[in-house]
């Protein structure tokens, strides 16, 4: 008989995706205290117009540290981002157990490359560039449509998978 935690959770997909709306306000408000900060740090020269658009070169490898600190240091401190708790759902080693740090950082590098495709954007402009990431991460999810324990990319790459808790 089949561990009704390791597979009923991870069944609906939906509740994944939902939870990353739920993140996804969480994510908008730390880039946004982040920005803050930083406006406040650089005396609001952060983002200069003269011209032309100019943000400072170290800001966006600061915003993707951090936001890839959210979800790293959730996950290895109970499983959980803020989106995962309501819907009862913990990213776990495929034993169960809670995800190395090793596994957390793969997790999330593995999940973020999809926004990678943002660099076509000076090509073939904001819009096709937008619809590719939103095609690479609708890629990374199909896979667990397929995958018998409904694991998504970035868990086959990490080791790791969705559990549904209680």
């Amino acid at each position: 008989m089949t561990n009704t935690t390791t597979t009923d959770l991870t069944r609906p997909l939906w509740r994944r995706l939902i939870a990353l709306i739920y993140d996804l306000v969480a994510v908008l408000a730390i880039v946004m205290v982040v920005g803050l900060l930083c406006q406040l740090a650089t005396h609001g020269q952060l983002i200069t117009t003269t011209g032309q658009v100019h943000i400072a070169w170290w800001y966006r490898p600061l915003q993707a540290l951090v936001v890839a600190a959210y979800f790293v240091v959730s996950w290895l401190r109970g499983g959980q981002t803020l989106g995962m708790r309501p819907w009862r759902i913990r990213v776990t080693a495929t034993n169960g157990a809670p995800p190395s740090p090793r596994q957390a950082l793969v997790r999330a590098i593995v999940a973020a490359l999809p926004l990678l495709l943002l660099l076509l954007a000076p090509m073939f402009g904001l819009r096709v560039a937008l619809w590719a990431v939103a095609a690479g991460w609708a890629t990374w999810f199909a896979t667990a449509l397929f995958d018998s324990r409904r694991r998504a990319i970035h868990d086959l790459a990490a080791g790791t998978e969705i559990r549904r808790i209680g």
